[in-house]
């Protein structure tokens, strides 16, 4: 499973609590565990969990859980539904036999759907176009699978008519695509929704040198996008990224604490990771 790509969901100090919660519903585990970050791995796939200054999570960027019977689903929706909210009732549509949208305690929205798998990834990010980026889901395929190698573009299915649905039959309802083999789906959507892209959810790279490092943080920061700090950038779209060397994470995962708080102290004041940078600072 490529983990060189994955979500980071932000809270405001409920990290733990959110790792247990989700650990318990989908099966998985703990697999970094420090006052800042906690990486938990569900169906194989990591996804980090951020202590930080919370921003409001919203449904511009779900998770799709592919499961394979109606227990499944069920089973899910019933321990998400606990302190959570529905989006889209559980039931049959035309693209499932059964399917729920619901947002859980923490804010995070998932999307349970019985259906075939577009690869062996079972969690899928899920990003929706609205507002000023309403009919742009196709061309942010085309930017991400440009920037990304072993990246490709797969099924696309568009809005057929613009009857009762409101939407323009050339936007997009639901597409695949694949970055560096990591899936995700896209979908524009044209309802004036009172949320968009934000740092709530964002996507990290792990890179494994200062030039990799280099490339993605100006690609993506490029044609429209804004440069934050400590490895963020958003793109063109609003979508937020985190550029994060490996050699990073191993120097704050490092157990003496003093050596940790320089490191994080040299992060703080960057905005692209500079690697040498937070070796001296390590070393100093």
């Amino acid at each position: 499973m490529n983990n060189n790509i994955f979500p980071c969901i932000l809270f405001n100090g409920d990290a733990g609590k959110s790792a247990d919660f989700y650990c318990k519903i989908f099966g998985g585990k703990i697999t970094a565990d420090t006052q800042i970050v906690i990486n938990i791995e569900l169906f194989g796939q990591t996804i980090m969990l951020l202590n930080g200054p919370e921003k409001e999570k919203n449904p511009s960027v779900s998770f799709m859980v592919i499961c394979d019977t109606e227990d499944e689903v069920q089973r899910y929706w019933d321990q998400l539904k606990d302190g959570g909210t529905a989006l889209m009732d559980l039931g049959t549509y035309p693209w499932s036999k059964k399917y729920g949208w619901i947002r859980d305690r923490y804010g995070v929205t998932w999307q349970l759907f019985l259906g075939e798998k577009a690869s062996d990834q079972k969690l899928v990010p899920t990003l929706m176009f609205i507002h000023e980026n309403n009919g742009k889901a196709a061309d942010a395929m085309k930017f991400y699978t440009r920037i990304f190698p072993n990246s490709a573009i797969g099924n696309i299915s568009k809005y057929m008519d613009g009857g009762e649905s409101g939407e323009n039959p050339e936007h997009i309802m639901h597409a695949h695509f694949t970055i560096n083999g990591y899936s995700m789906f896209c979908m524009d959507n044209s309802y004036d929704h009172q949320f968009d892209f934000n740092e709530g959810i964002s996507m990290v790279v792990m890179t494994d040198s200062q030039e990799e490092t280099d490339y993605f943080w100006n690609s993506l920061s490029g044609e429209g996008g804004s440069e934050e700090v400590c490895g963020w950038v958003k793109d063109q779209y609003g979508l937020s990224w985190q550029i994060f060397p490996r050699q990073s994470m191993r120097l704050i995962s490092d157990p003496d604490k003093d050596k940790v708080n320089k490191v994080i102290q040299a992060i703080m004041k960057m905005k692209n990771i500079i690697i040498k940078d937070l070796e001296e600072a390590y070393n100093s």
